[in-house]
């Protein structure tokens, strides 16, 4: 029996980190609806985008891509109201991030954009970090639904910003992945333990969490997907394409997004994005 004294809240998309969230604002003691492109076993699970409208007023949006985050906001369009928020939570390209948002607004509906860093583990225990670009009395209305997944919430501006800025640190991420692939080929090539590189880092100035969390990982050929090759290369992608149209030259992101594609070709798009140091690896003989 539903009490019209909890909170409504919704999640599209139950990947690796939407799931996660749905199961944090279980917890939290809200009424959580969700919904997702291929249906899943959850509690809640509602048949459209436009049925969630009708039941949640805030609702969390953890699609793959630009294109699926227009697609559920006009899907829904028709049942939105001032009621309404919606929080965009996906990496997207800052011109599907605006387009969404003035769908939004058309209906009354207030639109935040707030991607987010970090990884499953990061999810599982509350530990998000969010940007959040938008009204700032909105992302004040909205902080207790994000704080129940995250550590911390970064007000960055205007909606598309934050979702620029989360383009930027992923190319970071990208670029770091593949030339720490290529420093593992090198070490281990010349016939140097792999774990000396990690001790290495953990004393150099070139050290950081990622490559604290990323390189055992590939010297151990586990490619566990925490954030996977294939949204790695999409976001790379989006990066380049904003970049061109600024004027801006990215040698590296652009060397690195063909690497990631070649590898992609592989058949390795669903594993982790550390799956670049595949190459890396002796080859196996086979049985």
């Amino acid at each position: 029996m539903q009490n019209d004294n909890v909170e409504k809240v919704g999640v599209i998309g139950l990947g690796i980190i939407g799931s996660r969230v749905a199961g944090l604002l279980r917890e939290s003691g809200r009424q959580v609806y969700v919904w997702n492109r291929t249906p899943k076993p959850e509690p809640n699970f509602l048949s459209s985008p436009d049925e969630m409208a009708k039941l949640a007023d805030c609702i969390q949006i953890f699609v793959a891509n630009g294109e699926a985050l227009v697609e559920v906001v006009t899907a829904m369009k028709d049942s939105l109201s001032k009621r309404h928020t919606l929080i965009n939570n996906c990496t997207a390209d800052p011109e599907s991030v605006v387009a969404a948002y003035q769908i939004a607004k058309e209906t009354g509906a207030t639109f935040l954009d707030a991607p987010f860093t970090g990884s499953k583990q990061a999810a599982a225990k509350g530990a998000l970090v969010y940007y959040v670009g938008g009204d700032p009395a909105a992302v004040d209305s909205a902080r207790p639904i994000l704080e129940t997944s995250s550590k911390e919430i970064l007000y960055v501006g205007r909606v598309g910003e934050a979702t620029v800025l989360k383009l930027a640190t992923n190319m970071i991420s990208a670029a770091t992945v593949e030339v720490l692939s290529e420093a593992f080929g090198l070490v281990s090539s010349a016939g140097i333990d792999p774990s000396r590189l990690v001790e290495a880092i953990d004393h150099n100035a070139c050290g950081s969490p990622l490559t604290g969390m990323k390189l055992p990982t590939m010297i151990e050929g586990d490619y566990e997907t925490h954030f996977s090759l294939k949204h790695m290369f999409k976001d790379a992608q989006y990066a380049l394409s904003l970049g061109k149209r600024l004027g801006i030259e990215m040698p590296a992101l652009s060397t690195t997004a063909s690497v990631m594609f070649k590898t992609m070709q592989k058949g390795h798009g669903e594993k982790d994005f550390s799956v670049l140091a595949e190459k890396y690896h002796p080859k196996k003989e086979k049985a």
